[in-house]
């Protein structure tokens, strides 16, 4: 029973509340590691404009090309829920094995901190919480209900199966995301892609 997300692109406001909740409840300290990301795209000229925004993360793939990766092994799917989890003792470090994972992560997933050969971090889907039948911290968090956490079928089945939305392409490595995508029909011209700054605490 594979675990996904579902990120709902018409009603994200760039907030950033998924993100400070996230960093709060796994104390991940001020600096570069940050589990989750928006990245945001613009679109058009003025007047004719418009905005997406974008929810990165995890997404516990079916095929996670980080797990072959790893010299280590420190990274493995998980066989009961599919979700992707690291061994931070295990893990090399940055500096020693080169961050492999990180660079073939179409998503960026891998997160190191700002520390001398920092051991790798990412979104655990808060398996913590789901074994207490609860939802992951981002979802809960989020103050316009643009995401969503579970099985992935249950997940398709309330809200769809669209993937492919502005910012963002499904790759070979499939994850398990479920999008309601934004719909720009004025046919604008994409001009610039900004992430959004990373909160501190």
């Amino acid at each position: 029973m594979q675990q996904g997300f579902y990120f709902d692109q018409t009603v994200c406001t760039r907030c950033c509340t998924c993100i400070v909740a996230c960093k709060d409840w796994h104390d991940v300290p001020a600096g570069p590691a940050s589990y989750l990301r928006i990245k945001t795209v613009e679109k058009g000229v003025y007047p004719e404009v418009s905005v997406h925004h974008m929810f990165l993360s995890c997404y516990h793939c079916a095929e996670p090309v980080c797990v072959a990766a790893c010299p280590a092994e420190a990274i493995t799917k998980r066989s009961t829920d599919g979700i992707v989890v690291v061994d931070r003792d295990a893990c090399l470090g940055k500096d020693s094995c080169g961050g492999a994972c990180l660079d073939l992560c179409p998503y960026d997933a891998p997160q190191f901190g700002a520390e001398p050969d920092a051991k790798m971090q990412k979104c655990d889907f808060c398996i913590d919480r789901l074994e207490e039948n609860k939802n992951p911290i981002c979802v809960d968090a989020c103050p316009f209900y643009a995401l969503d956490a579970g099985p992935v079928e249950e997940l398709r089945t309330r809200h769809g199966g669209a993937r492919e939305v502005e910012g963002f392409n499904p790759d070979k490595v499939d994850p398990s995301l479920v999008v309601k995508p934004r719909i720009d029909t004025r046919g604008l011209k994409v001009q610039k892609i900004v992430t959004a700054p990373r909160p501190t605490q």
